[in-house]
């Protein structure tokens, strides 16, 4: 039996990010047979989990800002997502705290916004309301239309570009922000997003203040046991479709037929797995570099993907703390503790490259809201600082320097938010760039694949149906529509929209019964 044949209405998928189970989910759906291979422990991707010490570490996206996404891809597997995770609504979103003692805490009660903007800069107020005017235009633009269609097309991105000249698409998330208000704090809150997905807020595109329409339109939730029991629950949809989840287990090449068409996989120990379609979840840049590296490319070749920017890096914090659930009653679930600078500081993550001595940090505490999240009476906690990716010859070696710059986390939190926290660290896991170089097989340890500016995003950004191979698809942060659980959930829903329904198998022939003979019937 040839390989094709013998992968007839089979599909393999090379990772199990929420783009991966999302895609697996629904070719599961369309009749497939779906094994989806992964080199962590646990599914979810960067929204997986570390245990330690009863403390659960939720790795990666910790808000789900869409929930409608991920109930309308279950509904088309036939099952409810309800039944299977519990969100709980954010209210208060989150509160920003600034270096001179502001604070501005987003709500999604209108009358809540508008009296905090009032509190902070009365004369903004107006400017508040048409920036948010403006992401709703982005918003159904952006995400509705855009965003839930294959842009693999140059017509695709042609026919729209009017569109973009209209809303202003060439202006920076900060610049637009910058026009609509005046006071700094409302400027910063109205334009820190894009950290959240990668990308630069004073050169990204203004089509992502479309971010503040989905936190308004849709509110901010948390999926109690946090991201990985999304995961869980996906992987939970795949195998009750028949599918299976393989975990500890890394791809080593995608197989390319000699007329140029995906058959398959090739794990690291060299069992190969035969399918008719292929979809990658592993970063466009080692799909490309790594998994095809015996295939001649075109677009994607190794010099045009080194010449790309790719997203900031991050470093990480996750810590458990003793006895402190009653402790730091003003701290909710999500807290942004914003820097002495902003637009510098930003320049030196993005553009120099530099480690600066300042920062400003996402403070993640779950376990105020999830009870699973920490032993009782207990605090688990992620601190999320953003810093330069491994591109740059910076000379810093985070071997070294890991360390040293926990330290100045806990100096910046000790001092802005959680008074006393030095003495009460239990457990605790460090993620540096080169973990998620390590772990993720993330191009140049960048947090987020590559960088959300306009020449890099919808055409311009990896299609989900590969230039370079038929039958290779991509999902996830690195590819349309980007990163952010919507969107790499989004990007299941548009390979499967590029994929026919698998083949039935064909009918086995009824045997029909022997005619009896002349003398048969005489003799009854």
């Amino acid at each position: 039996m040839s390989k094709n044949t013998e992968g007839m209405g089979r599909a393999v998928v090379i990772g199990a990010g929420l783009g991966g189970l999302a895609a697996a989910m629904r070719l599961g759906a369309k009749g497939y047979k779906v094994t989806v291979v992964d080199r962590l422990d646990r599914p979810g991707g960067r929204g997986s989990s570390i245990t330690k010490g009863g403390h659960r570490f939720d790795l990666g996206p910790t808000i789900v800002t869409v929930p409608d996404r991920l109930r309308e891809l279950w509904a088309d597997c036939g099952r409810d997502f309800d039944k299977d995770v519990t969100l709980a609504p954010m209210e208060p979103f989150y509160t920003i705290d600034f270096p001179d003692g502001e604070k501005y805490t987003a709500y999604g009660d209108d009358e809540k916004v508008k009296a905090e903007v009032a509190r902070i800069s009365p004369g903004d107020v107006e400017g508040f309301r048409h920036f948010m005017w403006d992401a709703k235009a982005r918003y159904e633009f952006g995400y509705e239309n855009l965003g839930r269609k294959p842009m693999h097309k140059l017509w695709d991105l042609i026919k729209v570009l009017p569109t973009f000249g209209w809303l202003r698409a060439d202006r920076s998330v900060y610049g637009h922000a910058k026009k609509m208000v005046k006071d700094e704090h409302l400027r910063f809150a109205l334009s820190f997003h894009p950290l959240f997905i990668g990308g630069d807020p004073f050169h990204v595109t203004s089509m992502y203040i479309l971010v503040s329409q989905l936190e308004k339109k849709f509110g901010v939730h948390y999926a109690m046991g946090g991201i990985q029991a999304i995961a869980d629950a996906m992987a939970n949809v795949i195998r009750d479709q028949g599918g299976e989840v393989r975990l500890n287990t890394e791809v080593d090449e995608i197989l390319v037929s000699r007329d140029g068409k995906a058959t398959g996989i090739r794990l690291m120990d060299g069992t190969e797995l035969p399918a008719a379609v292929v979809v990658s979840n592993a970063d466009a840049g080692h799909t490309y570099k790594r998994l095809l590296r015996n295939r001649d490319r075109w677009r994607w070749t190794d010099d045009k993907l080194d010449k790309k920017r790719w997203s900031m890096g991050l470093f990480v914090w996750y810590f458990g703390t003793k006895g402190t659930a009653k402790m730091w009653k003003d701290v909710g679930h999500h807290t942004v503790v914003v820097g002495p600078r902003y637009k510098d500081h930003v320049a030196d993550i993005f553009i120099k490259g530099e480690l600066a001595e300042d920062m400003s940090l996402y403070v993640h505490r779950p376990s105020v809201t999830d009870p699973t999240a920490a032993p009782k009476g207990d605090d688990t906690f992620y601190v999320l600082s953003p810093v330069p990716n491994l591109g740059f010859d910076n000379g810093v070696d985070w071997s070294v320097e890991a360390e040293k710059y926990k330290a100045k986390v806990l100096k910046v939190i000790e001092e802005r938010l959680l008074p006393g926290v030095t003495e009460k660290i239990t457990e605790e896991v460090v993620f540096t760039p080169e973990t998620f170089r390590d772990r993720y097989l993330s191009p140049l340890g960048a947090g987020f694949s590559l960088e959300p500016r306009i020449f890099q995003s919808a055409w311009f950004r990896p299609h989900n149906i590969s230039e370079e191979v038929d039958g290779l698809y991509l999902v996830g942060a690195g590819t349309h529509p980007g990163a952010g659980v919507p969107s790499v959930i989004g990007s299941g829903e548009l390979v499967a929209q590029m994929i026919p329904d698998a083949p039935k198998p064909e009918p086995t022939a009824a045997v029909a019964p022997k005619a009896r003979s002349p003398r048969a019937k005489a003799a009854k």
